[in-house]
């Protein structure tokens, strides 16, 4: 074994040698995250004590490999716990910290025009869960993934989203069709190119994932566009750091009433970091924007030049990846990433699409157990 336990603190934590680097874990961090049977349960995995269970003045008084395990006895409850030592380097946060603002973790790569996926065959990811699960590893990685040989009958696209989660019906149903409508309720329904966006700001929390499936597509233009919102975010912070601050740090407003009894308000930033920075979500839509409040008076002007300079990058064709729908094509994007867009319709001809939402768990938690089903086989 390459690790060799030294106690620190009077043993208030514990350093490891873990895959060739030293990691140190507090001893109460081991405590409460103990994987015995009496800690947690075999069966699902929750934990069946609380913190205040734990003694405050939890430490180790003593650390050794028994095996292939580290055995750490807790005092002082006098509990001996064994640890698997890849599932702490799994886990590790003795780390260096996060690099600048806006980083994605290795599951994510960012993309421009240059990228080029091919779309999954559907009764292929039906049948096989070889090539499900690398269509839903294409929508973690790139946020966007495309499907073909679906089935045109109506309301295929709900059966797509339920081979890894759930349907997120809204006030526009289970699933909704667009096409052109003499009043339409949202400009979705209209022969209007749509300048690229993400979905439903409005709604808190907005759908994070989005389905859409060609059913007919006889008309002139009316390409999807797809623009990944990550690479927007990163191309803003190089060119302009206070931009990307200012657009992270405040919150823009949305609003929908385009439908009867239906009043949908949310705030959230147009890009939102998580509290170490990771970059976590991206909301664009100008079609919904709201006036901004929540700027202050001094950096109003400075919001504005920096949301402008996003709406740039977004319309970037270097950045767009486009293609043109045919009957029995889908392509979903992850909704709080990646932006979809349309050229407008011209000419005659029918276009028809139904789409759907559906949120990102569902997604990640199929992916994750496909993964882990696969590595234990």
């Amino acid at each position: 074994m390459d690790a060799f336990p030294r106690l620190l603190e009077d043993g208030a934590a514990i350093e490891l040698l873990l895959g060739g680097t030293p990691r140190r874990f507090h001893a109460m961090w081991l405590r409460d995250n103990a994987q015995d049977p009496q800690t947690r349960s075999p069966g699902n995995g929750q934990k069946l004590i609380t913190l205040l269970e734990i003694p405050s003045d939890t430490r180790i008084a003593e650390a050794g490999w028994s095996g292939e395990s580290l055995a750490v006895r807790f005092e002082p409850e006098g509990k001996v716990i064994e640890f698997d030592p890849d599932w702490l380097l799994a886990r590790a946060y003795d780390k260096a910290p996060p690099p600048a603002a806006g980083w994605t973790g290795d599951a994510v790569t960012r993309w421009d025009s240059g990228l080029s996926l091919p779309a999954e065959d559907y009764s292929a990811v039906v049948a096989d869960k070889t090539a499900r699960l690398r269509w839903l590893e294409q929508v973690r990685r790139y946020g966007f993934a495309r499907l073909s040989g679906v089935p045109t009958a109506p309301g295929t696209v709900t059966e797509v989203a339920g081979l890894f989660g759930y349907v997120r019906e809204t006030n526009y149903g289970r699933l909704f069709d667009v096409r052109a409508e003499v009043n339409p309720s949202n400009l979705a329904y209209t022969n209007l190119g749509l300048q690229a966006h993400t979905d439903n700001p409005y709604r808190d929390p907005a759908p994070g994932l989005q389905l859409l499936a060609c059913l007919e597509n006889g008309v002139e233009g009316g390409e999807s566009v797809v623009v990944d919102g990550f690479t927007v975010a990163e191309r803003l912070r190089v060119e302009s750091p206070e931009g990307f601050d200012l657009l992270s740090r405040h919150c823009a407003r949305f609003e929908y009433s385009g439908t009867a009894g239906v009043r949908l308000r949310a705030k959230r930033p147009l890009i939102e970091l998580g509290a170490d920075g990771e970059l976590i979500a991206i909301r664009f839509n100008n079609r919904s924007a709201a006036a901004f409040t929540d700027i202050p008076y001094d950096r109003m002007a400075a919001y504005y030049a920096a949301y402008r300079r996003m709406a740039e990058l977004v319309e970037e064709p270097s950045l767009a990846v486009t293609f043109k729908l045919a009957p029995g094509d889908l392509f979903i994007v992850d909704n709080l990433r990646v932006l979809h867009a349309r050229t407008a319709i011209t000419g005659s001809g029918s276009r028809w699409l139904q789409g759907c939402y559906a949120d990102r768990d569902g997604l990640l938690s199929a992916l994750a157990a496909g993964e882990e089903e696969g590595t234990d086989q």
